[in-house]
């Protein structure tokens, strides 16, 4: 399979963020009133942009958001990315061995992301090459994001590959005509059956494994 662009998705998969994007999510909905558990998260939210999980919010709880509730999530969220966000394991060093240019194609705003790359110590390594769903006017599942991204690229969709860890964003994938690989490493799946969407190409569980799935796409 030739690869002249691999497009990461953020949020779990080059950061480990979900498990404290959700934690946040909980807590700030506690504080409103209202109760949700880690499996609703990952059910409903994993993937979408914020502004889709807050239309899903309001539409059911409406009456018990308060109109600062995204900035309140916000600031909850960005505390605890300063004291525990981390790159997730061995990304840094597959980086290093990547032959194909890559950007990064999030559901984050750009505000949310650059605050992650830089918390991870990646945004040097991304830098002016990251996608986000507030350019485009359907967010993932829709294609416009990766398709955006191989545009901007200068790549035919079908010589990218997609790099993703939740349903929306292989979804995404696959409407955009681009192969995808889902990333199981992040915190969130940990212990958990994968019961979305199969990715095209494989999956990994680390990023070690990339080099058998895709062995093209990486140094010696």
């Amino acid at each position: 399979m030739r690869v002249d662009l691999v497009l990461f998705d953020l949020d779990g998969v080059l950061v480990d963020s979900e498990p404290l994007s959700g934690a946040a999510l909980i807590a700030e909905l506690a504080a409103c009133g209202i109760r949700i558990d880690a499996d609703r998260v990952r059910r409903d939210f994993l993937g979408r942009s914020f502004v889709k999980v807050a239309e899903g919010l309001r539409a059911s709880h409406g009456d018990l958001l308060p109109a600062d509730f995204e900035a309140r999530y916000r600031a909850r969220l960005f505390a605890a990315f300063e004291d525990g966000l981390r790159a997730t394991p061995g990304v840094a060093a597959m980086l290093d061995r990547l032959r194909a240019p890559s950007r990064v194609a999030t559901s984050s705003t750009p505000l949310r992301a650059a605050t992650a790359l830089r918390i991870a110590g990646l945004a040097e390594r991304f830098e002016g090459r990251v996608d986000t769903a507030s350019e485009v006017p359907r967010g993932k599942p829709a294609p416009d994001l990766f398709l955006l991204a191989a545009q901007r690229g200068g790549v035919p969709p079908e010589r990218c590959l997609v790099i993703e860890d939740s349903a929306p964003g292989l979804m995404a994938a696959a409407a955009a005509g681009i192969p995808s690989v889902l990333y199981l490493g992040g915190g969130h799946h940990a212990g958990r059956d994968w019961d979305g969407p199969a990715p095209s190409v494989g999956t990994l569980t680390s990023w070690e494994g990339l080099c058998d799935l895709c062995p093209a796409l990486l140094e010696d």
